[in-house]
């Protein structure tokens, strides 16, 4: 695989958990909760986390219903996607993450990271589908 590390995000108005997995061991590990304020992401803490990871390409968690069809936030999480590559010049796709937050209850038994570990099962199952 072309891309070695890779981030993660599970969008949300409120809330963007993040992500950051390696694609030699295909596992990810959550990082932190990017706060959205007014609908718009922070950012500058976005730019902070790539900075930092320096990935390789980016992931974004995309909502669909279980019959396949869109929700109201699939506009959104696929906008926001759109703002990433336009911003940070990397490869962006998108993730079905339909069972990623039931996954992530699961997982976390009451943790406040939930959104965090949404993204970590959306980009483990990126990871396993991309080898």
């Amino acid at each position: 695989m072309k891309y070695k590390t890779l981030l993660c995000f599970d969008y949300g108005s409120k809330r963007i958990g993040t992500a950051v997995g390696q694609a030699l061991t295909g596992t990810a590990t959550p990082l932190e909760i990017v706060l959205c304020h007014r609908n718009r992401p922070d950012w500058q803490r976005i730019n902070q986390l790539i900075k930092e990871w320096r990935p390789d390409a980016l992931i974004v968690g995309i909502p669909i219903n279980m019959n396949g069809g869109s929700q109201a936030i699939t506009a959104a999480a696929a906008r926001f996607a759109r703002q990433l590559e336009g911003r940070f010049k990397l490869p962006v796709f998108g993730m079905d993450e339909r069972l990623s937050t039931f996954e992530a209850r699961l997982r976390t038994k009451g943790d406040k990271r939930l959104d965090s570990i949404a993204a970590q099962t959306i980009l483990e199952t990126w990871l396993s589908e991309n080898k």
